[in-house]
């Protein structure tokens, strides 16, 4: 293989599979207020909060992680704020004690917060202003969920590494992605060179998984699975990865490993891959690869989509769990190419309307597409160029997929956060 491209994917692994702790949109807020207090250096007495629309959507209904229970954007950025550790980024409600839990909805009441919804050409868009007294910070985001692109103190540039360039996002060059390379990487990787990740991918999605299944969360979607249709490898799959949303969308502090910027899409692209590796009783380095497999294909996927959309990311994530899966059953490039474009042409078009509980049934409902893509072409049946948005050739697919959400979809999306808004008679 290619050196740089063996390097590239290699490298892509280590930026995307790192811990998060709660819905990383609520996270990003947290970890810019945490930045903006930080900059600050002392409690800030006015709070000015300026997010795009898809923020909004992504953090109006999902539970803020170690805030008792408490929900949407001044929640988020409170808790940043008053306990979250800026040094931690994604992980920056991870070690909040109780006493800074005990600050939260107090700081809520007492300070002058504004949000305000700002119309950008980026669709992820945060920034962060807090004053006390003579004194001012100011630190936006944008693009993806730990870019910071600006720090001010009293109106002075701080020294960031972010960039508003659209390729630059990413430390890594995406573009190198196939599904071609990706089976040849699997196959070829050193496993050392990514075996740490892999498996601490699996030992934290496994347990919020398993914290789903025996606690009470959200919907339980992963509980209802399993009381309904039995212990399957199938339906396990499926439940599981349900159930580590469930606790995820709901509160629960387990941090997760994200993929494509996401613990949902995390949780759904390793999860599955797991739990077939161990009903197949496959080696362990065989498990390894599948996962590789199945991790970079939904990065691959979400690279043409981008960070948030009207287009719900399990979807690819799905795609990419069943990629996985089909690696572990002896498929390779064409097999696993004839997977993912079936789950394609099942389930896309499934909408994005922020996260929350039901993210657990859309996960359950993407993983489900994902193994009856991979059914049919065990029984040798597929979806043909012409088949709607099925193009021939799995890239050109895939490409389809990304131009449907980024492009395609933007009248969806401006109508979904219109609606949510509206419901909730916010004045944003």
């Amino acid at each position: 293989m290619d050196k740089r491209v063996y390097k590239e994917f290699t490298e892509i692994l280590k930026e995307e599979l790192v811990p998060a702790m709660g819905c990383t949109e609520p996270v990003a807020l947290a970890y810019c207020a945490a930045l903006a207090r930080k900059t600050l250096g002392t409690m800030p007495e006015k709070v000015n909060i300026y997010v795009s629309p898809n923020i909004i959507k992504n953090v109006r209904s999902v539970i803020v992680p170690n805030t008792k229970g408490m929900k949407g954007i001044e929640t988020a950025v409170a808790a940043g704020i008053v306990a979250g550790d800026a040094d931690a980024k994604l992980q920056v409600l991870a070690n909040i004690t109780q006493a800074g839990i005990d600050k939260i909805e107090p700081f809520l009441k007492k300070t002058d917060i504004k949000l305000e919804r700002i119309e950008s050409k980026h669709i992820f868009h945060i920034i962060i202003e807090v004053k006390a007294q003579e004194h001012s910070a100011l630190v936006e985001i944008v693009g993806h969920h730990t870019n910071v692109v600006r720090i001010e103190k009293d109106n002075k540039k701080c020294p960031c590494n972010g960039s508003t360039t659209k390729e630059k996002q990413h430390k890594t060059d995406r573009t190198m992605l196939s599904v071609e390379r990706i089976v040849e990487y699997a196959e070829e990787v050193d496993l050392k060179d990514v075996k740490e990740i892999l498996k601490r991918q699996i030992d934290y999605n496994m347990a919020i998984a398993k914290e789903g299944l025996t606690g009470k969360y959200g919907a339980n979607i992963g509980k209802i699975l399993m009381l309904s249709y039995g212990d399957s490898v199938h339906n396990r799959a499926k439940a599981y990865a349900a159930a580590g949303s469930d606790a995820r969308m709901n509160g629960c502090e387990l941090p997760v490993i994200i993929n494509s910027g996401s613990g949902n899409q995390g949780i759904t692209t390793s999860v599955p891959v797991y739990i077939y590796a161990k009903e197949l009783d496959v080696s362990e380095d065989t498990m390894y690869r599948a996962l590789v497999v199945a991790n970079l294909t939904s990065i691959h996927l979400k690279t043409g989509i981008g960070s948030l959309s009207a287009y719900c990311g399990a979807t690819s994530a799905g795609c990419g769990a069943a990629a996985g899966i089909t690696y572990l059953y002896g498929g390779r490039k064409n097999e696993i190419s004839h997977t993912i474009v079936n789950a394609i042409a099942i389930d896309s078009g499934m909408i994005c309307d922020g996260a929350k509980a039901s993210c657990a049934a859309k996960i359950a409902s993407s993983v489900e597409a994902g193994l009856l893509g991979m059914q049919m072409g065990m029984h040798d049946s597929e979806f043909y160029g012409g088949d709607g948005i099925v193009e021939k050739g799995v890239e050109k697919t895939i490409r389809n997929i990304g131009i449907l959400a980024s492009t395609g979809m933007q009248e969806t999306d401006r109508t979904i956060i219109e609606m949510m808004t509206k419901a909730d008679k916010c004045e944003y």
